[in-house]
């Protein structure tokens, strides 16, 4: 698999989390309240694109809603190359960060 951007990575676990509710909006607030730091919807449709064209997520519209003016929301969804993915995604995490001694602010 050719590695993610972390962008990339960060989208596609909050949409897994997100499961039946990701959309722009909420992967976006999922993102704020995982990192601490706002996320734009522009640093949102980036990499959902990304990962779009490359197989790893597709999308479909959802039912029209009232809050919405009637209209649907787009929604994403992991392929099963996604799943794929974050379970690769998740090994190369544990084998960069095994054997790394416990990390402190203040010691370097």
């Amino acid at each position: 698999m050719k590695l993610l951007t972390r962008a990339e990575e960060f989208v596609l676990v909050a949409v897994w989390r997100l499961q039946d509710d990701a959309y722009s909006v909420r992967i976006s607030e999922e993102l704020e309240s995982i990192t601490g730091e706002s996320w734009s919807l522009g640093s949102v449709y980036m990499p959902l694109n990304r990962l779009r064209k490359r197989g790893l997520v597709r999308t479909f519209l959802s039912d029209a809603t009232p809050e919405r003016g009637g209209r649907p929301k787009r929604m994403y969804r992991l392929t099963e190359s996604g799943v794929r993915a974050l379970v690769e995604l998740k090994a190369v995490q544990g084998r960069l960060w095994s054997g790394i001694r416990e990390l402190k602010p203040g010691v370097a």
